[in-house]
């Protein structure tokens, strides 16, 4: 791999914006071109990123850039012709999550790269945010002891919708969007979950798809639940987009609260640390935590593909999560717990 990584995008609609800046927070990365059927769309990502090179069809930018990396930043039913493209041509390639909208077709995916041999990592941002990787220090250090019982909560009423209409019309909204960056959080957190239970429900008339749902993880020594709701329910404090946290161990206990404020509390009395995102003058303030954990995810793959390792999220590990996304779904249509495949 060479020093100067040569980055193409394909792909140039909202998210695109602060992944590309995210590659330029980054030594060694050059973004050499970008992709999207709307051409004034990607020359507009282009101009405000000064990415030289712009194209509608994505097998012209590969044959003619010849990128080190590809990331894909199209809508989820578009990603897996445009992995299988870098696959056969042998472009190592990054995916925004989900995969694809099904399992089997995430299954696919990441049994084609295999098959090609070829470097393939998920967009999964999640794990990498400031407070929540905080809260993995304290679990690992074994501060509050091994814990037993969790809650992750993702409750807003932030109009998510505006920046992203699309998800209206989708038929799986909340477990697909949502569940799968909790779920991933969950498995990086507390292991492998070994059942799912969940409940989904739909609040707002207006979208399709579920914009509630609770969800129990079980794993060897913890039961997690995942909480998330899109419902537009107002709140006195509304902690969009931040992740609350709740952990109980036999020793103690840890709480990531709005505000990023760390809590541990021991036999000792109680810590509180803030542990903010970096600050960036390209991020949307609505998106801080997030938009600041692009760059470190981003660091992951790069670091990855320079090592000639697999990333942390590569598309082996996010399947699990995928997997625990499609048990949920099951469990809920059900009404059974489902054992985590």
């Amino acid at each position: 791999m060479p020093a100067e990584v040569r980055v193409a995008v394909a792909g140039a609609g909202f998210w695109a914006g602060y992944q590309t800046a995210a590659w330029q927070e980054l030594p060694g990365v050059r973004l050499v071109a970008v992709c999207d059927r709307d051409r004034a769309r990607a020359e507009h990502l282009a101009a405000l990123r000064g990415i030289p090179a712009v194209y509608t069809d994505a097998a012209e930018m590969l044959d003619r850039e010849t990128p080190d990396l590809l990331d894909v930043i199209t809508n989820p039913a578009e990603h897996a012709p445009v992995v299988k493209l870098a696959a056969g041509q042998h472009v190592p390639v990054v995916c925004q999550k989900p995969m694809t909208p099904t399992l089997a077709g995430c299954e696919d995916l990441v049994e084609a790269c295999r098959r090609a041999g070829v470097f393939f990592a998920v967009h999964e941002n999640w794990r990498w945010q400031a407070p929540l990787r905080a809260v993995g220090a304290v679990l690992d250090a074994g501060t509050i002891g091994r814990p037993f019982r969790a809650r992750l909560d993702f409750v807003s009423g932030f109009d998510v919708f505006a920046n992203q209409p699309g998800l209206k019309t989708e038929g799986r909204f909340i477990l697909a969007d949502m569940g799968c960056h909790l779920f991933d959080l969950a498995r990086c957190l507390f292991g492998e979950p070994e059942a799912v239970y969940c409940h989904a429900s739909r609040v707002r008339p207006d979208i399709r798809g579920e914009d509630v749902a609770t969800a129990v993880l079980r794993t060897r020594d913890a039961a997690v639940t995942v909480n998330m709701a899109y419902a537009g329910t107002p709140l006195e404090v509304d902690p969009f987009p931040e992740t609350l946290v709740f952990v109980e161990g036999p020793r103690g206990s840890v709480e990531l609260s709005a505000g990023c404020r760390v809590r541990v509390t021991t036999a000792d009395g109680t810590r509180v640390t803030r542990v903010p995102p970096p600050k960036y003058p390209w991020a949307n303030p609505d998106y801080a935590v997030v938009h600041a954990s692009v760059v470190v995810c981003h660091a992951d793959v790069l670091d990855a593909l320079r090592a000639g390792r697999p990333a942390a999220t590569d598309g082996a590990d996010n399947l699990r999560t995928m997997r625990l996304v499609e048990a949920a779904y099951e469990s809920a249509a059900t009404g059974a717990s489902v054992h985590a495949r």
